[in-house]
């Protein structure tokens, strides 16, 4: 009995020094039920938890003309949901053609998936993404908008001067003479002067050569529209032979450095940037990787009874399982009628990763459905495809003859505001000295006449001198920014 009574009394004590522990719990740590004493405390927490609103992460898309979208998301947010906002700020409805990508930790280029949460594929770092096409249509003139098509050129302008879309001279001369006459219309001798195309980016090597060539296609242009000449863009664009290649760094089995490349007829190889073979979607059978080697199942060829398997080296497990996935991506959007359903059962053995967007039938049928009046948007001079000077805005001479040309105008979204930037420098050039006050006079005026809207913010005045076998002995440079906000 005495022990009884001794385990009674410290299994008391113990329940006692419990409660007064509880008691010492703060309100946001842990969730204790007691009916007795914490009721109260329970129910004073429920309308904080109630009000509670879902957090959001901040989000920044580079956009194709070099702009950027800022805008925020809720962190359990899915890729969709953020692919679904850019789209709708670019206005843009055949947006299965368009993708977001990221940087991982190796620097390596990823597709969002739109299927996941956002967090779950950025482990660290900030939600930067970058907005670019993700399937090149083989014959970009089954693209219904304009807008659509604006779009694509501005990738195509970015893979000819990154490098990754080699072309000729010729080539390159003819899709710049297209690209001015988009942007900046039919060639006016009083307008443009003998290097108006010097500030557009036409190659990654651009010579004083190609400049010349490009304005003198441009000077037959005449009454083209920038829709048409986008088309005639497109329409040269595709017939290039690395066009909508996606290419991948492996080895092939003697250890040779190669690079695979990925586009909507297939998987293509290249060494020392030459096609040394190509294996068409119809012909491969089966696409897998383990680790970081990546096998294609090839059929039989005509005067062959067996299948072959061909198997590459990739840098990295990562490297080797994104290649796979853009190859499982490229084959359902090009060659399906619809995509593949996620498979059923418990047990699923291997990759779970389904290409869950609409297929490239399935994005034709829906453009054909469009009806709307044709998109307007600002065909503006991108600064992404502008040398620095690009910035320069007109022209103006003391004999008060004017010239415009385009300016750079900046768009940022953040916090529910859309902000409008626009630059100019203006160049005021005569026989005797500049009056500067003039000068600003005359840019402020034009501004306001311009831009209605629009509020000057900064005006910055300089005056350069300057000697030159055209007897320029005086410049002003008036460099405005003009901004306005749309709520």
């Amino acid at each position: 009995m005495t022990t009884e009574k001794a385990l009674a009394g410290e299994m008391k004590s113990a329940l006692e020094g419990d409660a007064r522990r509880t008691n010492q719990v703060p309100e946001d740590q842990g969730d204790v039920d007691d009916s007795s004493e914490k009721t109260p405390s329970k129910a004073s927490k429920s309308p904080q938890k109630s009000s509670k609103r879902p957090k959001t992460v901040p989000v920044k898309v580079t956009l194709l003309d070099g702009s950027d979208y800022e805008t925020a998301v809720e962190k359990f947010a899915k890729g969709q949901t953020l692919l679904d906002m850019v789209c709708g700020h670019l206005n843009l409805l055949e947006r299965d053609y368009f993708g977001l990508t990221f940087q991982d930790t190796d620097n390596s280029k990823n597709w969002l998936d739109p299927s996941k949460e956002i967090k779950k594929q950025i482990r660290v770092g900030s939600w930067n993404f970058g907005f670019s096409v993700k399937f090149y249509p083989p014959d970009p003139s089954v693209l219904i908008e304009d807008i659509t098509r604006y779009y694509l050129c501005l990738q195509l302008r970015d893979d000819i001067l990154s490098g990754r879309l080699p072309c000729s001279f010729v080539t390159h001369a003819l899709l710049g003479s297209y690209t001015v006459q988009a942007e900046l219309g039919d060639y006016e001798p009083e307008e443009h002067g003998p290097d108006y195309v010097s500030d557009f980016r036409f190659a990654p090597n651009q010579t004083r050569e190609l400049e010349e060539r490009v304005m003198e296609l441009h000077r037959n242009y005449r009454g083209m529209s920038p829709a048409e000449a986008e088309v005639n863009f497109l329409e040269n664009a595709k017939k290039l032979s690395m066009y909508g290649v996606d290419l991948h760094h492996a080895k092939d089995s003697e250890g040779i450095d190669i690079m695979l490349g990925v586009s909507a007829n297939g998987l293509l190889i290249y060494r020392d940037r030459l096609r040394i073979n190509r294996f068409a979607w119809p012909k491969i059978l089966k696409i897998s990787y383990k680790r970081s080697n990546f096998y294609i199942k090839i059929r039989p060829g005509e005067y062959e009874q067996f299948e072959s398997t061909i198997g590459f080296k990739l840098p990295n497990h990562r490297a080797s399982k994104r290649l796979w996935k853009v190859c499982i991506e490229h084959h359902t959007f090009f060659r399906l009628v619809s995509p593949e359903p996620p498979p059923k059962g418990f047990l699923v053995i291997g990759s779970k990763f389904r290409y869950s967007g609409r297929t490239q039938a399935q994005t034709r049928q829906a453009s054909a459905l469009i009806d709307r009046p044709a998109p307007q948007f600002n065909r503006s001079v991108s600064k992404r495809y502008m040398l620095p000077r690009s910035i320069d805005g007109g022209l103006f001479k003391t004999k008060q003859k004017k010239k415009n040309k385009p300016y750079c105008m900046l768009q940022t979204v953040k916090g529910g505001y859309s902000e409008t930037r626009i630059e100019k420098r203006i160049i005021i050039t005569g026989d005797d000295d500049v009056d500067q006050e003039q000068a600003l006079a005359i840019a402020i005026q034009e501004a306001k006449q311009q831009h209605p809207d629009m509020q000057v913010t900064k005006a910055i005045v300089v005056r350069e001198t300057e000697s030159s076998t055209e007897d320029r002995h005086g410049a002003s440079e008036v460099q405005m920014s003009y901004r306005l906000l749309d709520l």
